[in-house]
């Protein structure tokens, strides 16, 4: 039986056998000894993006550590409120950090996250002009979760981008993805992609 630590865009955790690209962590341990979880879905603000392999580490999933979530790739743990980790990604944080803007740390940046992500136990959206939108910001249309790649809009699931659509103009959408993170992907962080994405025919 799959445990419940596979990440959706809308930051949900879900028992499914697909595992994804990356793993992270929010903050510490919140399963309980049998491998399950309560009503608790972060430990502290500290949300972070980190590889599955990292120096031959082992670990034992859901052990007596923090509790090990999965995404699809990047653009699913950013929407989700997820930052790149400073340990096992550090180029890629410092990359972060430099187009989130005004020399943030980490504490700063989760401090922001935080309250761009959710709204006590629920998601927050934002409401944003689609055309505006980067490469890698990620939307909600009729429930789905949907990623902008250039013109396009790409399907998510947990297997991967199942298909695309043109991307509407002059629309107002839905943004899943924090708008902090959102202003990075516009100054150039590039955000590591599920294989699935550049298979996807226009």
């Amino acid at each position: 039986m799959p445990l419940q630590n596979r990440v959706d865009p809308f930051g949900v955790l879900h028992a499914v056998s697909d595992r994804g690209g990356l793993m992270g962590n929010r903050g510490g341990r919140f399963h309980n000894a049998a491998r399950g979880l309560g009503l608790g879905r972060h430990v502290s603000r500290r949300w972070i993006a980190c590889v599955c392999e990292f120096r031959g580490r082992r670990r034992a999933v859901w052990g007596d550590s923090y509790t090990e979530l999965f995404f699809l790739d990047e653009p699913t743990a950013l929407a989700a409120g997820h930052r790149p980790c400073f340990e096992c990604r550090r180029a890629d944080a410092i990359a972060f950090a430099d187009a989130f803007g005004g020399n943030p740390n980490a504490g700063a940046m989760d401090r922001t996250l935080d309250a761009e992500r959710r709204r006590g136990r629920e998601k927050r959206m934002h409401g944003a002009a689609i055309d505006e939108l980067p490469d890698g910001a990620m939307i909600s249309r009729a429930g789905e979760a949907f990623a902008i790649r250039g013109a396009h809009l790409l399907k998510w699931s947990f297997a991967g981008y199942t298909g695309s659509g043109l991307r509407p103009r002059g629309a107002q959408a839905e943004l899943l993805t924090p708008p902090s993170i959102c202003a990075a992907l516009s100054r150039g962080y590039a955000p590591i992609w599920h294989a699935s994405a550049a298979l996807i025919r226009w």
